[in-house]
């Protein structure tokens, strides 16, 4: 196989050089017998003739006239083949510049665009109501509310639509779900309302129309959460069915929408206090940290340990444990029931003594969303035995590009919590009562590990839950302005503007009979 591909190459360009060689000769001769008589151009000798040919301008046009060069016979069956196809692919790419096309191959874009078909109207939507956030935790919400406007844009003169519905799901997708590639156990919907926009079919004309859409999302729902087990969305999707009588039927018109629902949990004013003992040693951390964290900012967590060091009056020697490293972690832990669908639920023969089997099987994962690693920046004090302690401020934050899930629990076993792991590594070393300085190290160390619950929810901000807001309350109304007077509706001939009492005027002294019979009549009025 190489041999051939070099005798392709080769006679290639063998057929090239032909091609030219052949081309001159042809033209010195065609063009030799108006120059002068053949007769002295054998006189004078062959060399005057074979040099002046080779001077000959070759043009783009000459290669384009030219032919392949006759089958040689000591050329091979294959070789003779290549070189013909190579003539005539190369006089077809100069000559006609064609591209090679595959009709029944689409790439990119082209076969979609192709397809686009233009539907007779178009859906839309607009919220009117505040971002949806619930206000408490599960037990105590009261829900939020969602309202807003469904728009329908007919592009023809008329349109008819059968049918224009619109629902709001919660999607809930499994990401290791009960059985593997399965659809039903990866997917479950449930449907929290329906909007039924027209009841029977009707005739739109051209222009945008509004329907109206409202519900009350419960205080028990869940949030909107993407986890790396489970991702609970709330779906909006309308759809509207047009109507063409006597001819093909027309695609549904259909919209896709993805509400962002969050939970906003209330913040104590007092940090949360902590104290924690490790046996066998004397050691005590005591910590003051908030409760409840946000996902953007930093926040303190003020750590003391006491108990670090411990008088050994056998040997007139002071014990230290002194700290030399220290991390901390935010841990966010979510827990999940992947159920399984109709198809792979087991049998209530084989579950009958554990019927809590049948829902599915528990899934759990546990990532960290931020951490950092400290080998200094904290207050230690040795003086004595009974004053040394260590003191540290540390502050902590989810990590910048961390992707992270807000607290939540749902009734369907959905539960996402969040912790914060303080690590602290200390070493023991020893020195004499007298010469606190002279230090000795025992090789003795201990890992002390400290859990602190933290729920980390999103800002309430100035919001406050829809049950809450009071009504508008008008302070300080102006006075009615002046009323009619009787005889303003039976007089003709005088005009409104003689019977009201002007504005700057007093109430005693009336410039009209109208004012002055206001005055008489209902002195309250002002």
């Amino acid at each position: 196989m190489p041999h051939r591909v070099v005798d392709f190459f080769r006679q290639s360009t063998h057929s090239l050089e032909n091609q030219v060689s052949n081309l001159t000769k042809k033209k010195s001769a065609s063009s030799a017998p108006h120059r002068r008589d053949p007769s002295s151009r054998v006189k004078k000798g062959p060399k005057r003739s074979l040099a002046r040919p080779s001077a000959t301008l070759i043009t783009t046009e000459h290669l384009e006239g030219a032919r392949a060069p006759p089958y040689s016979p000591r050329l091979k069956m294959s070789n003779s083949r290549a070189s013909s196809f190579s003539s005539d692919s190369h006089k077809e790419h100069t000559h006609h510049h064609r591209r090679i096309s595959f009709p029944s191959m689409h790439f990119g874009r082209s076969s979609k665009e192709t397809h686009h078909v233009s539907l007779p109207a178009t859906l839309d939507w607009k919220l009117e109501s505040p971002p949806i956030v619930m206000y408490g935790d599960a037990e105590s919400s009261s829900g939020a509310l969602l309202s807003g406007q469904l728009f329908l844009n007919v592009k023809d003169e008329a349109l008819e639509i059968e049918s224009l519905t619109a629902t709001l799901n919660i999607h809930v997708t499994q990401k290791k779900p009960f059985g593997n590639h399965c659809v039903e156990c990866g997917n479950q919907y449930t449907e929290l309302k329906k909007w039924e926009l027209l009841q029977h079919p009707l005739v739109m004309a051209k222009g945008e129309h509004s329907f109206p859409f409202s519900v009350l999302l419960e205080g028990h729902l869940p949030s909107s959460t993407d986890g790396p087990l489970v991702s609970i969305a709330y779906e909006f999707k309308a759809e509207a069915i047009p109507g063409n009588p006597g001819a093909a039927p027309l695609s549904p018109i259909r919209l896709d929408k993805v509400l962002d629902v969050k939970r906003s949990l209330p913040t104590s004013e007092m940090p949360h206090h902590s104290v924690r003992v490790f046996p066998p040693t004397n050691i005590k951390a005591s910590a003051h940290y908030p409760h409840v964290i946000h996902p953007i900012g930093s926040y303190t967590l003020a750590l003391r340990l006491d108990g670090i060091a411990r008088l050994n009056a056998k040997v007139n020697t002071v014990e230290y444990w002194k700290l030399k490293k220290l991390t901390w972690k935010l841990e966010e832990t979510v827990r999940t029931v992947a159920p399984a669908c109709g198809r792979h639920s087991p049998k209530l023969a084989d579950c009958a003594e554990e019927p809590q089997n049948r829902k599915g099987v528990a899934r759990s994962d546990t990532r960290v969303i931020g951490e950092k690693t400290l080998f200094s920046g904290w207050k230690s004090n040795y003086t004595s035995a009974t004053e040394s302690l260590v003191e540290l401020e540390l502050d902590y934050s989810l990590a910048k590009n961390a992707k992270f899930a807000c607290d939540t629990k749902s009734r369907d076993g959905t539960e996402v919590t969040h912790q914060l792991m303080v690590e602290l590594v200390v070493s023991q070393e020893w020195a004499p009562v007298n010469k606190p300085a002279l230090v000795t190290h025992t090789g003795v160390g201990r890992i002390l590990r400290m859990h602190f619950s933290t729920i980390l929810t999103e800002r309430g901000g100035i919001g406050i839950s829809w049950d809450n807001e009071a009504p508008p309350i008008y302070q300080d109304v102006p006075p009615s302005p002046p009323a009619y007077s009787h005889e303003t509706f039976s007089s003709g001939d005088n005009s409104i503007a003689e019977m009201l009492e002007p504005l700057d005027s007093a109430h005693g002294s009336g410039s009209s009979r109208g004012s002055t019979d206001i005055g008489k009549r209902n002195p309250a009025a002002f």
